[in-house]
């Protein structure tokens, strides 16, 4: 009975492969266990950069927001620039308009027409003492005709150049730059009557220093200020400008 299992143990070793007890074959595929959760473990580490772009990202909406409210402050800013500014730009602005090409050609070219109305009046007189009445008439006619081109002239210049310098005036304010005397006593008539009929209770009339005037002597603010005195109408100089003569209507 010993010899039988002798022979049996000696077979079954021969068929285990060697003298490795059966257990030890049994256990050899427990070592690879371990190896499982490695795989696991590395999943959140491929998850975590999907996760915290997420933040990120939401981050970047929240810093984008702010820049909204300069868009919201900056206009009360640019539509209210202060009184003295807005009192330069107009100023500058009918130094520009005094300059503009319209504008001087057409003071150039009632000028001309001025000085041939001159001319011919003045040998109209002449042959009128040379008892030549017939060329007398003829050269008198020539001259009204230069007289009424001149007038015409300056009219359109006087109206562009009013015009154009009352585009921003303040309400009550009557720029009278870059006109004539007669013109600007005409202009000074009118916005008197427009002032009137709103019930406006003064006018300020801008004439100037005479500073671009021949000799710099004001011409207008002389002539105005005996209008005033015409219709009884109180004036004055504006204190903080010379430039500026206020009318009282009432």
């Amino acid at each position: 009975m010993a010899g039988l299992m002798d022979i049996l143990l000696a077979i079954v070793k021969t068929l285990c492969g060697g003298s490795t007890p059966p257990e030890a074959a049994y256990e050899k595929p427990l070592p690879p266990l371990p190896q499982h959760p490695a795989p696991l473990s590395t999943r959140p580490q491929e998850q975590r950069p999907a996760t915290g772009e997420k933040p990120e990202y939401r981050r970047k909406t929240h810093e984008q927001a702010p820049p909204p409210k300069p868009a919201f402050e900056s206009p009360g800013r640019q539509q209210s620039p202060p009184p003295q500014q807005a009192h330069k730009r107009h100023q500058g602005q009918n130094q520009i308009n005094q300059h503009n090409e319209h504008y001087v050609a057409l003071r150039a070219k009632a000028n001309e027409e001025g000085d041939l109305m001159a001319q011919s009046f003045q040998q109209s007189h002449e042959a009128y003492e040379r008892r030549d009445g017939a060329l007398a008439k003829q050269l008198s006619e020539k001259g009204k005709q230069h007289q009424r081109t001149m007038e015409k002239l300056n009219a359109e210049a006087s109206t562009w150049i009013f015009r154009e310098n009352n585009l921003d005036s303040q309400p009550g304010d009557v720029d009278l730059h870059g006109l004539y005397v007669k013109e600007a006593v005409l202009y000074s008539e009118k916005a008197i009557q427009e002032a009137r009929g709103r019930g406006d209770s003064e006018i300020r009339l801008i004439v100037g220093k005479g500073l671009h005037s021949d000799g710099h002597i004001a011409k207008i603010k002389p002539a105005l200020e005996d209008l005033m005195k015409k219709h009884n109408l109180p004036a004055e100089v504006d204190p903080h400008n010379a430039g500026v003569l206020i009318v009282r209507l009432r």
